[in-house]
C-alpha cells in the first residue's frame, strides 16, 4: 500500500514506539506544506530561510558574535557571513565592536530587523487564524489539545536525529 507522499505505509509502529510510516509522512507533507504557505503569506519579503533563522536567533540570543551565531545556526562562519551581508545592508541587523574583544563584533538586532519578523508573524498568524476560522468549535478544541504534543517534538537536539538511513524519496515533490 502506498500512502500520502508516495512512501510504503505500514500501519505497524517501528520497534513498537513512534507513529506509523504513514502518520509520519502524512505529519511531515502537512507541516512541510503549510510552512510553505505561511512563507508566501508573509509577501514582499525578500528573505531568504536562512535569514529569516537567522534575525530569528539574533532576536532570541542577541548580542551575538559571528562564530556563535553560526554555531547556533550549526552552519559554517563564512556560510553565515553570506547570509547576514544583506541583512546589515538592509539595516536589519547592527554590528558593533565586542567590549571584551576588540578584534570581534556583536550583532544585534535594529528596530527595523524587529518591526520586520513582527510583520512576519502578524502575516503568518493571520493565515492560520483565517484557515482556522473553518474549523468546527471541536476541530480546534482537537488542534489546540495537539499543540503540546507538537510542541514536544522540538524539544530533541538536530544532532540526535537519526541521520543514518536517508529518507525515502516522494512522489509528491511538494511536501518537504
Amino acid at each position: 500500500m502506498t500512502g500520502a507522499g508516495g512512501e510504503a505505509a505500514s500501519a505497524s509502529r517501528p520497534g513498537g514506539d513512534g507513529l506509523s510510516a504513514d502518520a509520519v509522512v502524512r505529519l511531515r507533507l502537512v507541516i512541510g506544506r503549510l510552512n510553505r504557505q505561511m512563507s508566501r503569506a508573509s509577501g514582499g519579503q525578500d528573505l531568504t530561510v536562512a535569514q529569516l533563522s537567522a534575525l530569528v536567533r539574533v532576536e532570541q540570543h542577541g548580542p551575538l558574535r559571528l562564530g556563535e551565531l553560526a554555531a547556533r545556526e550549526a552552519v559554517a562562519v563564512p556560510s553565515m557571513v553570506r547570509t547576514i551581508a544583506p541583512l546589515t545592508a538592509d539595516g536589519l541587523i547592527a554590528k558593533s565592536p565586542d567590549p571584551t574583544d576588540g578584534r570581534s563584533q556583536l550583532l544585534e538586532l535594529t528596530p527595523a530587523g524587529l518591526e520586520t519578523i513582527t510583520r512576519i508573524r502578524r502575516e503568518r498568524s493571520a493565515l492560520l487564524a483565517h484557515r482556522s476560522a473553518r474549523l468546527t468549535a471541536q476541530q480546534c478544541r482537537d488542534l489546540e489539545a495537539a499543540l503540546p504534543l507538537l510542541e514536544l517534538l522540538l524539544d530533541e537536539p538536530e544532532a540526535a536525529c537519526p541521520s543514518a538511513v536517508p529518507p525515502p524519496r516522494d512522489r509528491d515533490a511538494s511536501g518537504s
